[in-house]
């Protein structure tokens, strides 16, 4: 086998699919961001009818440069991390974005058997998840997968939010640890679990499978 790397990860991520769509999701993959890129500007939004768009707080939408395409439209945007907006203002942007036709987020795990798993600060990127907006997409990197609910939630406890924590410079224990503290801490960003089994109604949730390491 000339790749074997390549194809583990062309296996993996094609039973992901699989299962994924037996859970109502309508599943992309792409080989890399730029493909993702593709894939969502000409294949998924031409499909659906938008007139607002949103997004959560994801270092993997950030890494694909989608946002930028609704620089100049086709949408109005709800951008609830535009720089130098009072904190006021980026609440009331991340319950506006609730109503939105179309939101961009990413997610904090994904389990073999086709289940999201996520941990949010406020709650807003996970309730826009699961209500609200017409349509998601979920942009994923394959170092998400895990092989089922108890890893996701090792996964995110241990790695994804200390590191998430970290890189948003919280004042939380587990900046200097590096491992959940289990915190009491008025910056805590470890707040709300949702576990997404499956898409209602059928294909609202639009989940793009990356064969890339992205976001944390």
């Amino acid at each position: 086998m000339k790749d074997p790397v390549n194809s583990y990860w062309k296996k993996r991520l094609t039973d992901l699919r699989k299962n994924l769509e037996e859970n109502n999701f309508e599943v992309f993959v792409a080989e890399s961001a730029a493909e993702a890129k593709d894939i969502v500007l000409n294949t998924i939004l031409p499909q659906i009818q938008f007139k607002t768009v949103s997004w959560g707080g994801s270092m993997t939408f950030g890494s694909t440069g989608i946002a930028d395409i609704f620089k100049d439209g086709p949408a109005t945007v709800i951008n609830p991390y535009e720089r130098n907006i009072s904190p006021e203002d980026a609440y009331e942007r991340r319950r506006q974005a609730l109503l939105s036709d179309l939101y961009f987020t990413g997610t904090n795990a994904i389990t073999e058997d086709g289940h999201l798993v996520n941990l949010d600060m406020t709650g807003n990127r996970v309730g826009a998840l699961n209500f609200g907006p017409k349509n998601v997409i979920v942009l994923i990197g394959r170092n998400k997968i895990v092989a089922g609910l108890e890893e996701a939630m090792m996964r995110i406890k241990n790695f994804a939010s200390p590191a998430n924590a970290m890189r948003l410079d919280k004042k939380t224990p587990c900046t200097t640890t590096s491992i959940c503290q289990d915190c009491k801490s008025p910056e805590r960003i470890c707040n709300v679990w949702t576990i997404t089994e499956k898409s209602y109604p059928k294909k609202r949730i639009k989940i793009v499978l990356i064969n890339q390491d992205l976001g944390l």
